[in-house]
Formats: structure tokens, C-alpha cells, sequence
């Protein structure tokens, strides 16, 4: 019998031992909790430093996850599965999310610091009063070239693009939207037109740069612009950032004729299940200090006005990453383009890189 005794407390000790070392787990790896917070977004797109820091300050155990591209986020948190508490899309996708009822609507009673954002990024069209989301970063799409091969003057416009002196010596990026939105700018069009005729006069117009086109790629842009592999590129602005500190040849551009102005907002998707860290998260992140220090960290523009007024004058007063209103009136944001549109952009995109070939 006590043998028996001695065999069940046994049993009864491993079930212990094993019930609270999973419960210990799923802690640990962000799988349960009211104190952890979940976050899903860009690749190296905050100061690693101020995930400690908000979780020293907030109590928080930050389970930090990234993905490589809004379609990807869109699906995975479609899917289920893992239950995000905050992400950062770009604005087409916040619009495309709030149409498929995946966001949990803001109540700005529990956001502190709204007002520390400059007024023009806020109540766009892709989010009015912004109902859903919270400006994280800003920034364009434009041209970065190397004065060591172009002239300046040679260098202002999209059209400047399909100078024969170019000629396998152009980077662009590898996006539908973008590169199909620079043919359209440059032909005076909407990058978010919906007219074939004007469509298809941008891909007959982009067949025609393809002596020029060195490479369409995403990252390695970097790396061929710092290392004076190519002359020009087309780039978004913080990219075009990353790449001046590693080549003082090199300069950024926004043509005058237009071009993309780009948001990455903060959401909390519906199936959130930490909202009070989400609030948390966000009050912390619209904290000027930490809008610097992420801005000063990862070289894109921050919204935040006070913010800005905090980092280095050189960094602030420069109108390639901080352009003026002039410059952003002739800006435009991507809208969502339903389905439809968006396969046309894609199967033209995809028609060009063959063309190519």
C-alpha cells in the first residue's frame, strides 16, 4: 500500500513539474500572459535598445516578430494563428485591413502624445481622423546617384532615368507599385491611376529604360550604391539614408513631378489580445525622446514633430529626408487598388522584368 502511496505522489509530482514548466514555457516564448505584448513588423525597423527599455519601464515581456513585406503580414495575420497585438503597415494595407474588419478602432482616450505629431500626417485619406492606426515613420520614393559618374543637373527628374549614359548602370527596386508609379509620374499621370490606356503607356515607356537596368532587386541596393557598383538607383528615402552615411558621393533626389509618400502606421489587429500593452506601446513610442531616438537609430523620417526638434540639426534641417511642403504637395499616397488593379500593376511589373530578359 505504501508503495502505491509512494507511486501516485510520485506521478502526482511529475504532473506538477511538467504543468508548471509548460505554463514557464509558453511565458518564456510569448505563447500566453497577460504581460506579453506581441509585436509584428519590418525587419530592423526599431532601436533594440527601446524594446528594453519599454519593458523595464513597463513590465512587459515583448515577443518581437518581423516580416519582409505587407502582403505577408496581411496573410499571416489573416490566417490566425498567432495573436499580434500591434503591427505596422503601410498605408494602402492599413486601408485594404480596415475594409476587411481586421483592426480594432483607436479610442483616443487612451493615447497620450497624439498632439506631439505634425497635423500634416495625420487624417489622411487612407485613415480619417485616424480612426485605426498611428503615424510611426514617413518617408518617398526617389532617386539616389553617385556625383562621381552624374552631374546633378543630370539628375533631378524621373525622366533623367533613361539618359543613354545610364546605360546598365541603374538599380530599381523591386515593386510593382514603385516602378510602375515613377513611369506614370513621368508621364504626368497618377501613381495610383486606373486608366489602361495611361498603364499601358507607362509599361511601353519602362520596356524602353531597359538598356539602362543593371539589376531589379530590394536590399542589395545598398550594397552596390555604397560600393560605386552602379551609377543611380531608385530607392525609398530611408534606404537612400543608410546608403549616405556609407558613400559621401552619393545623393538623394525627389523628382519635382511627383511621387510616393509613404506611411507605416501602428495598428492593433481585432484579434489582439493584450490591448492595454498595445495602448502601452503606443503612448511610449509617441514619447519625443524615444521618436528620436528610433528616428536617429534607424534613418527614416519620424511624424513626430518633437521629436524631430530633438535630434542633430544636420538630421532635421535635411530637405532630401525632411522635405518641404512644396516638395510634399506634389506627393502622393498609395491608395488601395482593389484586386483588380492591383493584379493589372503586378502583371505589368512582371511583363517588364521579362521583357528584359
Amino acid at each position: 500500500m505504501k508503495k502505491l502511496q509512494s507511486l501516485l505522489i510520485g506521478i502526482l509530482a511529475i504532473i506538477l513539474i511538467l504543468f508548471f514548466g509548460s505554463k514557464q514555457l509558453e511565458k518564456s516564448s510569448g505563447m500566453a500572459g497577460a504581460d506579453i505584448l506581441t509585436i509584428y513588423n519590418w525587419g530592423d525597423y526599431i532601436d533594440p535598445a527601446l524594446i528594453k527599455k519599454f519593458e523595464k519601464e513597463s513590465g512587459y515581456k515583448v515577443n518581437y516578430e518581423t516580416f519582409d513585406s505587407n502582403e505577408a503580414m496581411f496573410t499571416k495575420i489573416q490566417q490566425g494563428g498567432t495573436a499580434y497585438d500591434i503591427t505596422i503597415p503601410s498605408e494602402y494595407m492599413i486601408q485594404k485591413m480596415m475594409k476587411k474588419k481586421m483592426l480594432l478602432p483607436l479610442d483616443h482616450t487612451k493615447l497620450v502624445g497624439m498632439n506631439n505629431l505634425d497635423a500634416r500626417f495625420l487624417d489622411q485619406d487612407f485613415d480619417p481622423n485616424n480612426q485605426f492606426s498611428v503615424p510611426y515613420f514617413w518617408g518617398t520614393l526617389g532617386i539616389i546617384y553617385n556625383d562621381k559618374f552624374i552631374k546633378e543637373e543630370e539628375m533631378q527628374h524621373w525622366d533623367d532615368l533613361w539618359r543613354p549614359e545610364l546605360k546598365n548602370n541603374l538599380m530599381l527596386i523591386d515593386g510593382a507599385r514603385e516602378v510602375l508609379g515613377f513611369s506614370l509620374n513621368s508621364l504626368g499621370y497618377s501613381l495610383n491611376s486606373r486608366k489602361m490606356d495611361e498603364l499601358n503607356q507607362a509599361a511601353k515607356k519602362l520596356n524602353s529604360i531597359t538598356p539602362n537596368v543593371k539589376a531589379i532587386v530590394a536590399d542589395e541596393i545598398k550594397m552596390y550604391m555604397v560600393n560605386e557598383e552602379s551609377a543611380a538607383a531608385v530607392t525609398f528615402s530611408g534606404e537612400a539614408a543608410e546608403m549616405l552615411e556609407g558613400n559621401e558621393h552619393l545623393h538623394y533626389v525627389i523628382p519635382s513631378e511627383g511621387s510616393n509618400l509613404w506611411f507605416d502606421n501602428i495598428v492593433i489587429p481585432k484579434t489582439a489580445k493584450n490591448v492595454k500593452g498595445s495602448y502601452a506601446f503606443i503612448n511610449f513610442m509617441l514619447r519625443p525622446e524615444n521618436g528620436a531616438q528610433n528616428a536617429e537609430y534607424i534613418g527614416y523620417s519620424t511624424p513626430n514633430k518633437k521629436a524631430k526638434a530633438l535630434l542633430p540639426k544636420e538630421i532635421s534641417s535635411d530637405e532630401q529626408f525632411y522635405p518641404d511642403d512644396e516638395t510634399i504637395k506634389h506627393l502622393e499616397v498609395y491608395e488601395d487598388l482593389g484586386p483588380e488593379y492591383l493584379q493589372i500593376y503586378n502583371d505589368l511589373f512582371l511583363e517588364f522584368k521579362m521583357y528584359r530578359k
